[in-house]
């Protein structure tokens, strides 16, 4: 007897020459379902049609076309085993020895925002993780193939003799991560529509269930954080980063990523894409040491250089608006690593595509949107998950506590100085004026310094600048410091037992300070 290939795909590439070898080659009959069964039959291959091998048509509008005892049984029966070959004798069922499926393009169609709820549920798939699942289980006499780039070296290890029990088990796991990725991208599509509406009435509990992640690779990294730790992107197509767009240089590395990450959290501050406060942001080592905004983006990113031109060096540099030409006269004016932004105009690329080595990311607004605002990070054999740290700034809750009130532009400098610091990792201090990080203190073991390190950074620039700290200050001895840099005004959480020290430290030089009534730390 012709063994026999059952094949039933969503994605038809490669199916009708991996058909034809099949058949040509090796001597498969051909067994085929719905669209994939017209496809090979135009390119005049003889092929049975399941509802002709069942006896029983497709129903319900194609929802049910594989789900027969003809079909699984063929699958599932051990070819080794008496009992199972009696079986299939009785009920005339053929063996399937090829099973090759892939599945209805559900995470595809949810990627529309737009997308109906109806639409959604009638693209997932259920004979077709089926028929994989059960080839999958009996490995041991069938092989599974569920993607296009497996063709070449399935036809490769058959025409060789190779499609030994090792392969097939290899096969097996690769359907049994593809039904599990399918299930997953299913499972959080219903929680992202149902769980916004039922989280504030359901319990506690109820509120952080178990944790399904599954996310297609996107790269393969050349290497991690060093040369000797292998590492992988993992991204949701279309979401975040994993929705921009290269238009040129060297592939991303993991440091490139992790600081585009932190860039462009620090660039949304103030806005991203459409209508925004032009904004630029220079990052080293996830940390900005450069911050500016300006009446265009060109004007923001000189400023932003120009705020630590010396660790703007190799930076990552994210842009909140398009990227014009004299944007990138400036951005070619250094060596820099990347640039991200919502757009670049023809001139901008023009300029930009002199330094074949720079990369350029383009990432639309609505990938900005469409990310998780949730964030994950490793523990020794766990992950943790919390909010993001995005939510808007509420100076309904601020509270000046000194005898001195900011002045009007005090304030706006301590409104820019507090959207940035929260990006900064703790203890963190940042020292701004006019719209311009002078200097950044990041990741000290004391307040005292870092707040050293942003003051010495700001040096002369300093003088009337605004100071803005992550925590609470439980000693005066911060506020003393910036006073002798010329600092006039701090912002700080406030919640300290020793508020009372820094506030009369400020009463006494003359400095005003407003208490924000909320933390931002950044490990």
């Amino acid at each position: 007897m012709a063994p026999t290939a059952l094949l039933s795909v969503s994605d038809k590439q490669g199916v009708v020459e991996l058909a034809t070898a099949l058949h040509h080659r090796h001597g498969y009959s051909l067994l085929s379902s719905g669209g994939t069964a017209t496809t090979l039959a135009a390119a005049g291959l003889p092929v049975t049609r399941v509802a002709d091998h069942t006896g029983a048509p497709e129903i319900l509008g194609g929802r049910v076309k594989t789900l027969h005892p003809r079909i699984h049984g063929g699958i599932l029966a051990r070819r080794g085993d008496p009992a199972h070959q009696a079986d299939l004798e009785a009920q005339a069922i053929t063996p399937i020895d090829v099973v090759v499926v892939n599945l209805y393009p559900f995470r595809e169609t949810v990627a529309d925002p737009a997308v109906s709820w109806e639409k959604a549920v009638e693209t997932i798939d259920i004979g077709g993780p089926a028929m994989v699942r059960a080839a999958a289980k009996n490995h041991a006499d069938v092989a599974v193939l569920t993607d296009p780039c497996q063709y070449a070296d399935f036809l490769a290890a058959l025409a060789e003799g190779r499609l030994d029990a090792a392969l097939r088990r290899q096969l097996a796991l690769e359907a049994f991560r593809h039904t599990a990725s399918y299930d997953s991208a299913i499972s959080a599509w219903l929680a992202q529509q149902l769980e916004p509406a039922v989280a504030p009435q359901a319990p506690a509990a109820a509120q952080q269930p178990p944790l399904r992640l599954e996310l297609p690779l996107r790269q393969t990294l050349r290497y991690g954080e060093n040369p000797h730790q292998q590492a992988g992107w993992y991204s949701e197509p279309g979401a975040g980063l994993g929705g921009a767009r290269q238009l040129q240089g060297k592939e991303l590395s993991f440091n490139n990523l992790l600081d585009l990450d932190a860039a462009l959290a620090t660039v949304c501050e103030f806005g991203f894409g459409g209508e925004v406060q032009p904004a630029a942001v220079v990052v080293k080592h996830t940390n900005p040491c450069g911050v500016a905004v300006g009446g265009s983006i060109a004007e923001a990113l000189q400023r932003a250089l120009a705020a630590d031109s010396v660790s703007a060096f190799g930076g990552i540099v994210a842009l909140n608006g398009m990227v014009d030409g004299a944007s990138a006269e400036r951005l070619t004016s250094l060596f820099l690593e990347c640039v991200v932004a919502p757009g670049f105009s023809q001139e901008a690329l023009a300029r930009l595509g002199t330094k074949a080595n720079l990369r350029l990311l383009e990432l639309p607004a609505a990938a900005v949107a469409l990310a998780p605002r949730r964030q994950l990070r490793t523990v020794l054999g766990g992950l943790l998950a919390q909010d993001l740290d995005d939510q808007a700034v509420r100076e309904d809750a601020w509270q000046v506590v000194s005898q001195r009130p900011p002045s009007s532009a005090e304030l706006d400098d301590l409104r820019f100085a507090w959207r940035l610091v929260r990006h900064v990792r703790s203890n963190a201090i940042v020292v701004a004026r006019g719209g311009v990080s002078l200097g950044i203190g990041a990741g000290q073991m004391n307040r005292v310094g870092s707040a050293r390190l942003a003051l010495e950074a700001a040096a002369a620039a300093g003088q009337g600048a605004v100071l803005a700290s992550d925590g609470f200050f439980p000693f005066g001895d911060t506020v003393r410091l910036a006073a002798e840099y010329g600092i006039s005004a701090l912002i700080q959480p406030g919640g300290s037992v020793r508020d009372g020290e820094s506030i009369e430290a400020c009463d006494q030089l003359g400095l005003a300070m407003v208490c924000t009534g909320q933390r931002h730390f950044l490990h």
